[in-house]
């Protein structure tokens, strides 16, 4: 039998039924989500012991180095003789009977022209030299042309002439003792002294 009131009581019912089974519902917990672990703790490091800063570096003062004597200078300081024992002035050498200046004696020659500019007080001899052969006379012939022919070159280099003297010793000073022409070739020489300063 229907009532007027039965459908909806009926859903009034229902309702109420589904509000009790709904509160009723049993909630779920949560699933805890997987949580990282934890950074492993930092290793500590052992802390070096902290240096103190290095004092300063004292200041000192630059040490003024006197510079060397040049060997210019030791040259204006040295006596005659020694001067002479380790000349600046190079020999000439000549060929055979020859007064000729070669190139290579030009170059030494002029070498030496330039080094008694710097010393304009220095005077010289030139001293012309012979090997073992020929006459005695020959040899200060041949050694005389040999020291003008040097002073000449000189000369004309600028050098005053009233600087440069001139002998001739033909073969009587040999450079080299020896009976070879080696020897030879060093005896047939200008060699320049410095005989004032």
């Amino acid at each position: 039998m229907r009532t007027r009131w039965g459908v909806p009581a009926l859903l009034v019912l229902v309702a109420v039924l589904m509000l009790a089974a709904g509160g009723c519902h049993k909630k779920v917990p949560p699933v805890a989500r997987p949580v990282p672990p934890p950074p492993p703790p930092a290793t500590a490091v052992p802390a070096s012991p902290v240096k103190p800063p290095a004092p300063p570096e004292p200041v000192t003062e630059p040490t003024v180095v006197a510079p060397s004597p040049i060997k210019e200078a030791s040259m204006s300081s040295r006596s005659l003789d020694d001067l002479n024992k380790d000349s600046p002035l190079k020999p000439v050498f000549f060929e055979y009977d020859s007064a000729e200046i070669s190139s290579d004696g030009q170059k030494r020659l002029d070498g030496n022209a330039d080094l008694l500019k710097k010393y304009p007080t220095w005077i010289v001899t030139v001293e012309g030299h012979c090997d073992e052969r020929g006459t005695a006379e020959y040899n200060l012939a041949l050694g005389e042309r040999r020291a003008v022919a040097a002073r000449t070159y000189l000369v004309s280099l600028g050098i005053a002439a009233d600087r440069l003297r001139t002998v001739s010793y033909g073969k009587e000073f040999p450079f080299d003792p020896g009976h070879s022409e080696d020897a030879w070739a060093k005896n047939r020489r200008d060699h320049f002294v410095i005989t004032q300063k």
